[in-house]
């Protein structure tokens, strides 16, 4: 069974996500990309109440800008989703997490080291270039479910 309800277009749409994202993070950079997104589809907490399905969590908007600094931006996430990202995307869409994104509802290249929390929330890990960040304990127990 699906981590989450999911139709074909939100694959290729997870698909380009994931390689805007992190594609020189390799695969598994995009995969963890790719479990923050099904991570907040699941989340009923803190800013992603109002989130449910794949294109809501891609195109949502928080403080006048989309959280996916791709979507404003343009670059790979305007281009074709190719057969290895939509493999991928699929991928975690099913079934796939892993640490340090397991639980992660955010993540950004903060261009130094890893600060120990993010808005208050604390440090899960990092991959190659990006900081995951989980939600604090007691704040979002839904995404600990999904």
């Amino acid at each position: 069974m699906p981590r989450v309800k999911y139709k074909s277009s939100d694959i290729d749409l997870m698909a380009r996500m994931m390689r805007a994202e992190a594609e020189a993070e390799g695969q598994q950079g995009m995969l963890y990309v790719g479990n923050v997104i099904v991570n907040r589809a699941i989340a009923d907490c803190l800013d992603f109440q109002d989130v449910r399905t794949i294109e809501d969590v891609i195109f949502q908007v928080q403080g006048g800008n989309y959280s996916f600094e791709a979507v404003q931006k343009g670059n790979l996430f305007y281009e074709r989703a190719r057969s290895v990202e939509k493999k991928l995307a699929k991928r975690a869409l099913d079934s796939w997490r892993d640490h340090p994104a397991k639980y992660a509802l955010w993540y950004f290249n903060p261009y130094a080291p890893c600060p120990p929390t993010w808005y208050d929330q604390p440090f899960s890990g990092q991959f190659k270039q990006h900081c995951f960040y989980e939600p604090a304990a007691g704040t979002c127990e839904s995404v600990y479910r999904g």
